[in-house]
């Protein structure tokens, strides 16, 4: 009875649970770091991403204003008033104060409202809305403002200030501007130029007889399993001995040969897959092999075209060795977005808001890349594999 129409057997079951649980897996980092990225370096370091739809309790350690400019005589003594987050520079009213104190080994001695002795007479309020007053003598109100230990229940926060840093016009190394129309150039045309070539020769090793190309099709089975890292020197030599050294076109060269052999095999074998009545009664009616190619097999292979676009764009893009070697230089005028962050690794290593902004920006156009078409991927990935 299990295998009645119109029943799903247990396997089948446990294979949409298995790709749903992939999907949350996949996801779970994606969302973290879209979310992080509108978040403040406060909130980020008291609760984490999933947390921050709801208020976080935070601990700030804050200071009354100035006493020599901002204290009012009040009888005998001298008196300073106001609020603990407007000298801090956040607006009054966001935040609600649960416990305080004055010294790092009591944070939370007075409950708002309470008055805290700080000896001879000196005495600090402090209300759950910021509000303070600090009364004391002449020789007491003086010097810096009196700090103070709070811990506030702050309500969600975002803001954009992270994507200003970031994508700002300046010339540090939090600028990711220049990396990401730096990384768009070398991108695009090391995606494009090898889909142009390999296109061609697949069609010549898929539908034109000549000699040797049984062989042919074997040495490009044998180049998938070649490691780049062993023609990166070589390769570097043979750009620096041509003259082109580093730079765009190296770069753009570099990636079209270690993706050509993939691409190759991929659209070759889509290529023979497609209905060999059509080319003959093409050929049949006069027409040639650029006219068959152009007309027939690229509009029947674009499943296969976009399936290899996606995977060399994304290889492209999240590249760092290939630039490194033959793109990145020390002005960082052609930097890449990979090389940028690893630059911002070491220079805000500490801030994580900035680090989950720009990888979150380095990944945004990938995302949309596989997303628009990802729909073509497994079509071009099984083509050939079955009749």
């Amino acid at each position: 009875m299990d295998g009645m129409a119109g029943t799903k057997s247990t396997l089948t079951w446990a294979v949409h649970i298995s790709v749903g649980l992939l999907v949350i897996l996949w996801l779970f980092p994606t969302v973290g770091l879209f979310v992080s990225s509108f978040r403040t370096a406060d909130q980020i370091s008291s609760s984490g991403w999933w947390a921050a739809m709801f208020p976080a309790v935070q601990n700030e350690v804050l200071r009354a204003a100035d006493p020599d400019e901002n204290r009012q005589a009040d009888g005998d003594a001298f008196v300073v008033s106001g609020n603990i987050f407007t000298e801090a520079g956040d607006d009054p009213g966001t935040k609600v104060i649960s416990v305080w104190g004055t010294s790092s080994r009591a944070i939370s001695a007075y409950q708002p409202g309470e008055i805290a002795d700080l000896g001879d007479g000196e005495t600090m309020a402090l209300e759950a809305n910021g509000d303070y007053l600090w009364r004391g003598n002449d020789e007491q109100i003086s010097g810096r403002g009196q700090r103070l230990f709070v811990t506030a229940e702050a309500p969600p926060e975002f803001t954009v200030t992270n994507y200003d840093t970031v994508l700002s016009s300046g010339s540090g190394n939090d600028n990711l501007t220049r990396a990401f129309f730096a990384t768009l150039t070398v991108t695009i045309p090391a995606t494009i130029i090898p889909i142009v070539v390999a296109a061609f020769a697949a069609y010549a090793l898929a539908w034109m007889d000549f000699p040797g190309r049984a062989l042919l099709v074997a040495v490009v089975v044998g180049l998938l399993v070649v490691p780049l890292q062993l023609a990166l020197i070589p390769l570097l030599r043979l750009h620096l001995g041509i003259g082109i050294g580093k730079g765009y076109i190296g770069v753009w060269l570099a990636h079209t040969a270690f993706g050509m052999p993939l691409a190759i095999y991929l659209l070759r074998n889509y290529m023979v897959g497609l209905p060999r009545d059509i080319i003959e009664n093409a050929k049949v009616d006069g027409a040639t092999d650029f006219q068959i190619f152009t007309k027939i097999i690229l509009p029947l292979s674009f499943p296969a075209l976009a399936s290899f676009a996606i995977f060399q764009f994304l290889w492209t893009w999240n590249d760092l060795l290939v630039a490194r070697v033959f793109l990145v230089d020390a002005t960082g005028e052609t930097t890449v977005m990979t090389n940028q962050i690893v630059e911002l690794l070491g220079t805000r290593g500490g801030n994580w808001e900035i680090l989950a902004t720009a990888a979150f920006v380095s990944i945004a156009v990938p995302l949309v890349v596989f997303f628009a078409m990802q729909r073509y991927l497994v079509r071009g990935l099984l083509a050939g594999s079955v009749k």
